[in-house]
């Protein structure tokens, strides 16, 4: 893919976010949901979040990358879930996956 391309791209989807970020407040006035479909769409937002973080630390394109980095986003996810600092989760989760590099878990 040429620069130009990659940067018509960006610039797309940058300016295809901002829409979206303004439909929003836009059209707040214009549609009523109920709140059982407000907390579904709290909820879809919530499992769409949690799809992207698992296949970044479980895959590689098609390949599983290993049990290193899924056991530090488990210690991350537990030291979050203790309201550690975001630095210590950060070091947690970076340390454990390193650690367990260096003994020789993929």
């Amino acid at each position: 893919m040429s620069g130009t391309g990659l940067l018509a791209g960006v610039a797309v989807l940058a300016v295809g976010t901002y829409l979206i970020r303004l439909a929003g407040p836009a059209l707040r006035s214009r549609f009523e949901v109920s709140r059982q479909t407000a907390a579904l769409l709290d909820r879809a937002a919530i499992v769409l979040l949690v799809a992207v973080a698992a296949t970044g630390a479980l895959f590689v394109g098609h390949d599983f990358i290993g049990w290193a980095c899924p056991a530090g986003v488990v210690v991350g996810v537990i030291a979050a879930l203790r309201r550690a600092p975001l630095v210590v989760v950060v070091i947690l989760a970076a340390g454990v996956a390193a650690g367990l590099r260096a003994v020789g878990v993929a």
